[in-house]
């Protein structure tokens, strides 16, 4: 069992929490274009979809998200453990703008920013290596903002990457099980701040319901259980450090 003391140097000051929120690049499927219709086309080929999904419009309103090349970040949610006062607390902050390109820039100054301050800075979250951080790559590149120095990770080892998964520690080395947040947290006696929502309901509150402050909330709901999930997985003992939203 870690102790505290040893547990504070694992995750506190350098360690951010992040989860991302993304959505289709449009819902309107007359108004993508003609060249990403034919790439999404020749994608269906290899997903598995429900009947009514067949249509491509049906299909990449309740699918592109997930993907890079299809999809956009609406929000980006992270939290931050730290001691404030005699209490610990997780400091919650989103970064949300419709506009992706002005959301990345803000979100690579963010990073650039605590990297100054933590030069072994640690990514955390659920599913974060084969998801959230490869996704915000992705994205950026396509808006032409070069990567931060800590998101760079051509070249480098498994081994060479910090970074610290939550789903990669409840797997323990089996790579074909996957198991939701929600569910993890329920089993480890976590507080469940919010159930996950799939990529099709996100999409349905950012577009049909027009409500990108929802999508947010429920961002920054995961980032705090990522976080507590955390700890656990980690051998936290102690009082559950308290959400703090700036």
């Amino acid at each position: 069992m870690i102790t505290h003391k040893k547990a504070e140097r694992v995750y506190f000051h350098k360690t951010l929490i992040i989860d991302i929120e993304t959505v289709p690049l449009s819902y309107d499927w007359n108004l993508v274009p003609d060249t990403l219709k034919d790439h999404w086309c020749h994608k269906m080929q290899f997903l598995s979809l429900k009947e009514e999904e067949n249509d491509p419009a049906v299909a990449f309103a309740s699918r592109a998200g997930i993907y890079a090349e299809f999809g956009k970040i609406v929000c980006v949610g992270m939290g931050y453990i730290m001691q404030q006062s005699d209490r610990r607390v997780v400091r919650l902050k989103s970064i949300r703008n419709d506009d992706e390109n002005a959301l990345l820039l803000e979100l690579k100054q963010t990073i650039e920013h605590f990297h100054q301050q933590n030069k072994d800075i640690i990514f955390c979250g659920h599913n974060i290596k084969e998801f959230d951080i490869p996704y915000i790559c992705r994205r950026m590149l396509v808006n032409g903002i070069a990567l931060p120095e800590c998101l760079d990770l051509g070249g480098l080892k498994p081994w060479q990457v910090g970074h610290q998964d939550t789903l990669e520690l409840w797997r323990f080395g089996d790579h074909k099980h996957y198991t939701g947040l929600d569910l993890m947290a329920w089993l480890l006696g976590v507080p469940l701040a919010a159930p996950e929502m799939n990529k099709t309901a996100i999409a349905r509150m950012y577009w049909e319901q027009n409500d990108p402050e929802g999508v947010a909330d429920h961002c920054l709901k995961q980032v705090y259980m990522a976080s507590l999930v955390y700890l656990k997985l980690k051998g936290w003992q102690e009082e559950w450090p308290e959400p703090l939203y700036v």
